[in-house]
């Protein structure tokens, strides 16, 4: 009795991307007109992701508005801390963007896996995000969607921001240059952005950091979206909760409480978050700069989901659930959120 043997066959477009010195691997994230695959490039000798959008399926406003924003973006920045774009191709109606290969994953994953990063790591973490955010604001570039989805980790799990769909460029580095789009996510965006008040791009990444931050050291939300007008009040009302069972540093505390300042004259730079005493009490040998190489030297890690939101091609990363009882500690006083004009 003989066996068949089926036969392998490459798609129109494996075949294209085949000769251009690409062997697809897995997919490692999917969405509605986006996946996103591991390949492996000839030319650069190592792995890399490919994130293949199909055109004819994305809607308009991503194929006119946030694509060539986020390409244009990435074209153009140069940084360890950042992900790296290496090629973009076309065939027929699919656009290829090569990008570096992050091997463990976002930081939403990494936390949802392993709790709350213990503080010296996630010291030496933040940093590499607030290098990533002052290369981009010198650049006169606001991310406008810093969120844990949106942080990739290398197989040394340093961080790599990406997804810059919501990016913004501006010309003038005073706060007059303000926005009045909102963008993201409600669970990172600050107060004046969820009240629809003009704000400074730079001052939403700020915040979202901030937000960030505190999910590094509670494996929480500092603020429950599930009720927007709700969130808005504690947020004006300073009310920044940390859970009586984890053990959070009054620095760190302290920090979290600065960057999560509602009045945005008084909300922290990055210059004053990098100079508070928990940044600048890292570890003799910790080295918070330009990542390690990664290269290949985990080929065999788990690879992990790319992207974030429907906005970035749609592929889909899941939302921090974790629900923990807190000790609310509230900051009275008669301030107001102060808009800028």
């Amino acid at each position: 009795m003989s066996t068949a043997v089926k036969e392998f066959t490459f798609t129109d477009d494996e075949v294209y991307l085949k000769k251009l010195g690409y062997s697809i691997g897995t997919t490692i994230g999917e969405g509605s007109y986006a996946k996103v695959k591991s390949a492996y490039s000839e030319k650069l000798q190592k792995r890399v992701a490919m994130k293949i959008i199909n055109r004819r399926k994305a809607p308009k406003d991503f194929r006119e508005k946030f694509l060539p924003r986020e390409l244009k973006v990435l074209k153009v920045v140069n940084h360890p801390n950042i992900i790296k774009l290496f090629e973009i191709l076309e065939f027929e109606h699919k656009i290829y963007i090569v990008m570096e290969h992050a091997g463990h994953g976002d930081l939403l994953e990494y936390i949802k896996l392993r709790g709350v990063i213990p503080e010296d790591r996630a010291k030496f973490m933040f940093t590499q995000l607030c290098h990533a955010c002052v290369y981009l604001h010198q650049n006169m570039i606001a991310h406008r969607d810093l969120k844990c989805e949106n942080l990739l980790l290398d197989y040394q799990n340093n961080i790599k921001v990406s997804d810059f769909g919501f990016a913004r460029t501006y010309e003038d580095p005073s706060p007059n240059t303000l926005s009045k789009t909102f963008c993201g996510s409600a669970a990172y965006a600050a107060p004046e952005i969820l009240q629809g008040i003009s704000y400074f791009p730079p001052l939403h990444d700020i915040w979202a950091m901030g937000v960030i931050l505190y999910i590094m050291v509670c494996a929480s939300m500092p603020y429950d979206d599930s009720n927007i007008k709700k969130m808005i009040k504690d947020q004006l009302e300073r009310r920044v909760g940390f859970s009586r069972s984890k053990v959070v540093t009054s620095e760190a505390k302290d920090l979290i409480r600065h960057i999560l300042e509602v009045n945005v004259n008084r909300r922290f730079t990055l210059p004053q978050i990098l100079a508070h005493p928990w940044m600048t009490s890292l570890q003799d040998g910790e080295n918070p700069g330009p990542s390690c190489n990664n290269d290949e030297a985990h080929g065999s890690g788990q690879e992990g989901v790319m992207d974030g939101k429907a906005g970035d091609g749609g592929v889909q990363s899941p939302v921090l659930t974790q629900k923990v009882d807190v000790e609310m500690e509230e900051k009275k006083n008669d301030e107001t959120v102060v808009a800028m004009v």
